[in-house]
């Protein structure tokens, strides 16, 4: 099976622009590509690692990726499934994200000579000249034609800003320019950048009379229809200083019985036939499965031994024998206990990122989410002591599925 065949049995693909043009390139190594990744924060997440997996495979195949770091249009920021605008980033936040990128990329793209490629879109974006852009560019695109775009509607009725605008014009620049410069025949994004990357695809057309090609890649949901990669604390992230290596293993360890198989199809580097032969699995082999996808992704991100870690501490945690060392911890100093050497449970809970504010964790204390040490906590003003949190520490359970340790460190 080649490269596109096994992306459609996977179910990755979901919109092409010329399905016999982008199979020809990309099985015969002949696509140089590019995915774009706006640096929105310090670290990517797990919206981003169908993505940088979709790299790894096609490169695996021949083919050139070329990872695209938008510190241009991250002066802008993409309008897409948005209900407000985002923050403006300074220069230096922009270029800070942009090389935290960089980093977590290497883990799955080989750059080097004739290989991968990483570019900044500031390179070239900052440089214009807006008269000349507007000349040269802006009469290639209809405003009816970029308001009936499905990243601009949405956004029509709380108001769409002129900066914003720009996006798809900036998007599809970058495209423009890299076709000339470095042979790009080829973008790959999430569904919801389909309107985007077709403006680049016609620029190119109209500008140069040649041919550009396009793909976008199936979002990741969950069987409720929701995108996965978010928990209740926020993004799941790839630093594992933002995310551990734990609490990435968990969440895929945790995820429901209908998304599991779905998810190691997509995600993981196993061969279809051993997929396939999961697909009739039910029951506890569900959970199987489930270990399986959390260590193979846990394995990718963050490599063979810290995904073994985690493995061996939910299998502690959840009676399956291993070691629970490897819980994840927070270390408190004695600055965080009262003069008398104690500390309350809401504080404990925010202190440990089980909560986000102490009014979350008072709810989570009153539902009766919340046991210390094998104890149930039901009163909202529980204390617990310095001697509480020393040797192994004092052991959280929040709810059924989340652990975490609190030990104070006396350095």
């Amino acid at each position: 099976m080649q490269i596109y065949e096994e992306l459609k049995a996977r179910g990755l693909i979901a919109q092409v622009t010329d399905e016999e043009e982008i199979r020809e390139l990309v099985n015969n190594g002949k696509a140089t590509f590019y995915i774009g990744f706006d640096p929105t924060a310090d670290s990517l997440h797990v919206g981003h690692f169908m993505a940088l997996c979709l790299m790894k495979r096609l490169q695996m195949a021949g083919n050139r990726p070329i990872a695209l770091i938008g510190g241009g249009t991250g002066y802008i920021g993409d309008p897409s499934g948005r209900t407000d605008m985002r923050s403006m980033m300074t220069p230096e936040t922009i270029q800070h994200n942009c090389d935290c990128f960089k980093k977590q990329m290497e883990r799955f793209i080989e750059f080097g000579e004739g290989k991968a490629l990483m570019l900044n879109n500031a390179d070239w974006l900052l440089k214009l000249n807006y008269i000349d852009l507007l000349r040269e560019v802006g009469a290639c695109f209809s405003v009816n034609n970029m308001l009936r775009a499905e990243c601009y509607k949405q956004r029509m009725e709380r108001g769409l800003s002129f900066l914003e605008f720009n996006y798809m014009i900036m998007q599809a620049y970058d495209f423009y320019h890299m076709f000339q410069t470095v042979g790009c025949n080829m973008q790959f994004g999430g569904d919801d950048q389909w309107s985007n990357m077709l403006a680049g695809t016609e620029l190119i057309r109209r500008k140069l009379s040649k041919d550009a090609y396009a793909m976008t890649i199936t979002l990741l949901m969950n069987s409720e229809g929701k995108k996965m990669g978010k928990t209740a604390s926020g993004a799941v992230w790839l630093d594992p200083n933002k995310t551990s290596p734990y609490d990435f293993y968990q969440y895929w360890r945790n995820v429901g019985d209908a998304d599991v198989l779905k998810c190691i199809r997509m995600l993981t580097f196993l061969p279809l036939e051993q997929i396939d032969e999961m697909d009739t699995w039910q029951g506890s082999q569900l959970n199987t499965a489930k270990e399986i996808l959390a260590f193979e992704l846990t394995k990718l991100v963050h490599g063979e031994e810290e995904a073994a870690k985690a493995q061996e501490a939910a299998r502690a945690l959840f009676g399956g024998g291993g070691d629970s060392a490897n819980m994840p911890c927070t270390k408190l100093c004695r600055a965080d206990f009262t003069a008398e050497g104690e500390i309350d449970i809401l504080t404990l809970l925010v202190k440990c990122g089980l909560a986000a504010s102490k009014g979350e964790a008072r709810r989570l204390v009153q539902q009766g989410g919340v046991s210390v040490c094998g104890q149930k906590v039901a009163d909202i003003e529980a204390k617990f002591s310095c001697k509480d949190c020393c040797g192994e520490g004092a052991v959280i359970k929040k709810g059924k599925k989340v652990y975490h340790k609190a030990m104070l460190d006396e350095q």
